[in-house]
């Protein structure tokens, strides 16, 4: 088990920022390929973004490129993703999930084996 855990989430208000951590209790993320998901209510759970193993990918999805900023912190081995320019439209509960095949990389769910229980993000004036 790979014992993943979100943090960052709050509310701001649209053009606000944030910041998401996803970490891993005694294990580093550096290795792993890391997706980050949101879910709204009534919705299902999209992709946001996603990086390698190796860090030399990333991939976001239309509605939050150029305003989200996915990396990996190699001395903390924790994964942030960086959300700029929010708007209404981003309020959902993030997710961040790994994936342990070599290799793995996308924003489809199914890519991913372990998965963290999420944190809210509303963005509201």
């Amino acid at each position: 088990q790979l014992p993943l855990v979100e943090s960052g989430g709050g509310l701001v208000q649209p053009g606000g920022s944030l910041r998401l951590s996803c970490a891993a209790s005694g294990f580093t993320l550096e290795t792993y390929a890391i997706g980050w998901f949101r879910q709204a209510p009534g919705k299902e759970r999209e992709g946001v973004s996603c990086i390698s193993s190796g860090s030399a990918n990333t991939d976001y999805a239309d509605s939050v490129k150029g305003r989200f900023t996915i990396s990996k912190d190699k001395a903390k081995g924790t994964v942030t993703l960086q959300m700029n320019s929010l708007k209404p439209e981003d309020t959902a509960v993030y997710f961040c999930a790994a994936a342990i095949n070599f290799g793995a990389f996308g924003l489809g769910p199914e890519v991913y084996d372990y998965w963290g229980q999420g944190t809210q993000v509303t963005v509201s004036s």
